[in-house]
């Protein structure tokens, strides 16, 4: 009897698993997110580049590869590729500000919406 509960447990777990990567490996439509951003570590380092006091002393960890979003708000859409990543940079003091979480959505190769930086941009 615990055996095929066993067996029918890791079935499940396993229908779960291959439907959750079936969904992760679908291509998500290029028309309304725009193209997957490959270069995502260069785009997001170079838009970093016009927020930062001093980016060349930015430390970048990230966190994953580029997900289709929507972030858009009041039934208004805002479609692209959001990645998420952590900064560790100094400030206007040359201190450094510990690592941050923050996320940007790009769209065809440049950053449209930033998260976590205090400001909705």
């Amino acid at each position: 009897m615990k055996t095929l509960a066993l067996l029918v447990c890791t079935s499940l777990m396993a229908i779960c698993a291959a439907g959750s990567l079936s969904a992760e490996t679908q291509p998500a439509d290029a028309e309304r997110y725009g193209p997957y951003p490959a270069n995502y570590k260069e785009i997001v380092m170079k838009w970093l580049e016009t927020q930062l006091i001093d980016p060349g002393s930015a430390r970048v960890e990230w966190i994953e590869e580029p997900k289709p979003t929507d972030l858009g708000t009041k039934g208004e859409n805002l479609y692209g590729y959001l990645i998420h990543f952590k900064v560790d940079a100094r400030n206007r003091f040359g201190a450094y500000t510990g690592k941050q979480t923050h996320g940007a959505l790009i769209r065809n190769g440049e950053v449209i919406k930033a998260i976590g930086f205090g400001f909705g941009r």
